[in-house]
């Protein structure tokens, strides 16, 4: 069984290469810094002396703090997804998504042969119709 110091020291390990980039991530600071700049901002307007249900609905009804409530979420999501390192995969996404757009309308069974004909036209030039005569290779005689 591990004692435990050594469960800490492999937490410990584990957590080292967030820790090393919230010191080294300058944006990562930032957000976190917005995003507690926003919470207290909507905590210092929530509480002064309330009860729970005027505070509930201050919430529910004042656009301003539901707006700092939503910048400070939104800051939160952009820290953590930097602490973890989650890029934005928009531009793929977007790469992705036009190239289904493309295989769908080349292959589309209703007009996909007459775009393939025409794409092939505009990037090679007009070619010569080549058509296949299907039948024997050697002569028949009737």
């Amino acid at each position: 069984m591990a004692n435990t110091r050594d469960k800490v020291m492999d937490r410990a390990s584990g957590a080292r290469p967030y820790i090393e980039r919230a010191f080294k991530d300058e944006e990562l600071r930032d957000n976190v810094r917005n995003a507690y700049e926003s919470a207290r901002v909507v905590y210092n307007e929530l509480i002064g002396g309330r009860g729970a249900i005027p505070v509930a609905t201050r919430v529910a009804t004042d656009k301003d703090i539901q707006e700092h409530l939503r910048e400070a979420l939104d800051e939160l999501r952009q820290a953590a997804d930097r602490v973890q390192g989650k890029k934005d995969n928009s531009g793929r996404n977007t790469m992705l998504l036009l190239t289904g757009i493309a295989l769908g309308v080349l292959f589309n069974p209703f007009s996909g042969a007459q775009t393939r004909k025409w794409l092939s036209d505009k990037i090679f030039g007009p070619s010569d119709e080549f058509t296949y005569q299907g039948g024997n290779s050697s002569p028949s005689s009737n």
